[in-house]
């Protein structure tokens, strides 16, 4: 398989675009990851994700553990055959799952305990076996296993879920470079790279010494936990700036869990590379949509009789093909059409404006771009 890299192709100020190559395929950053927690993206087809742009998507290590299981799919040839994806595709190591499912597990320093969501049966994920499990997955990037931790959180709940996550860390880059040693299990992605994971809640120098003890273990690249977790958009944006001067130029760099597309804006001027979000695909299947002229609710009565395009200035199906008033009508009436149109142009808008990105950063003319879209999608709010 070919190796792992990322080279950094351009700047504009802090704004980077760079190309990551995987055993899969190249990505242009900075890229939107679309959601497939469970080997797929929601109310959309492979085929729809390729024709909007989308160059890697993102599974769970958990869910697809829970069902139908990592060794199942290993034994189908792994994720990308099993899920007929032959993109690249990034794991999450189950952390997030260590605080969504706070009622249903235990953390020890041995790792999380979790009882499955769907019929109760106990699990233990350590940082090894989250290794080994997104291993047999084959996804090109793995990450690290982490402890995330709500918002609000006293200092020390924020230093001591950093220092178990540094420790879990270690231990899960010393399981992967195991994996990568010649003679082991052929159920093993030799082509996967790792990424390692910064928290320290929202205490700047927490998260200073998470990332100097996490880069110093060598990770392929670095992802920013732990935000977008309730706390102020512009902490957020701090926090983002302030670590990613802490990384290295030289390797991608990975906001999770964010957001929405002014986020995207703003954390791209900030040198973040990656980005996933649930919001495009969660809020297309509650009617919400993202326009070059604001949010949307396609619920609203004033659509009933709109015959305009959803957004005059998109070119997905959707938009090309469906006017506001059907977009509503679908909507109302419950047809399953409804969430598969509103997240094909979700998932456009996004992928549209990390492509605007890119070229602005090409160009050098990132701010610009940036005060631009910020003042169009921010104008009319929510209509």
């Amino acid at each position: 398989m070919a190796a792992f890299s990322f080279t950094l192709r351009t700047t504009d100020g802090t704004a980077r675009h760079g190309e990551l190559r995987t055993p899969h395929g190249v990505v242009q950053t900075p890229a939107f990851m679309p959601v497939g927690t469970q080997g797929a993206v929601k109310a959309v087809h492979h085929r729809e994700l390729e024709e909007a742009g989308a160059e890697i998507i993102l599974g769970n290590t958990y869910h697809l553990l829970i069902r139908p299981g990592d060794e199942l799919i290993a034994r189908r040839g792994g994720l990308h055959r099993f899920i007929g994806w032959d993109r690249p595709i990034l794991t999450d190591s189950g952390g997030f799952q260590v605080y969504s499912l706070a009622q249903r597990r235990a953390i020890s320093e041995e790792g999380a305990h979790f009882q499955s969501h769907l019929d109760g049966t106990p699990y233990l994920l350590t940082p090894e076996r989250a290794t080994d499990v997104q291993a047999r997955l084959g996804s090109d990037i793995a990450m690290a296993l982490d402890e995330c931790i709500a918002y609000p959180a006293t200092r020390d709940q924020a230093a001591e879920a950093m220092a178990r996550s540094l420790r879990w860390g270690e231990r899960s880059r010393r399981r992967f470079l195991e994996l990568q040693n010649p003679g082991r299990s052929a159920d093993f992605n030799s082509g996967q790279a790792q990424f390692g994971i910064v928290q320290g809640g929202m205490f700047q120098d927490l998260r200073d010494e998470s990332a100097e003890t996490t880069v110093g273990l060598g990770f392929e690249g670095y992802a920013l936990g732990g935000l977008s977790v309730g706390e102020p958009s512009e902490r957020m944006y701090e926090l983002a700036a302030d670590t990613t001067r802490r990384l290295p130029i030289d390797r991608p760099r990975y906001l999770m869990g964010v957001g929405t597309p002014e986020d995207l804006v703003e954390c791209v001027g900030r040198g973040i590379d990656l980005f996933d979000c649930v919001l495009p695909t969660r809020n297309a299947r509650n009617g919400q949509l993202f326009t070059s002229q604001g949010r949307i609710n396609i619920r609203n009565a004033k659509y009933a009789e709109d015959d305009g395009p959803l957004d005059p200035e998109c070119g997905c199906y959707t938009c090309r093909r469906h006017s506001r008033a059907y977009l509503r009508h679908l909507y109302m009436a419950g047809e399953m059409s409804a969430g598969a149109l509103n997240t094909l142009h979700n998932l456009s808008f996004y992928l549209d404006t990390m492509q605007r990105i890119r070229e602005a950063i090409l160009f050098r003319t990132f701010e610009k771009f940036r005060q631009e879209f910020l003042r169009s999608v921010l104008s009319s709010g929510t209509a």
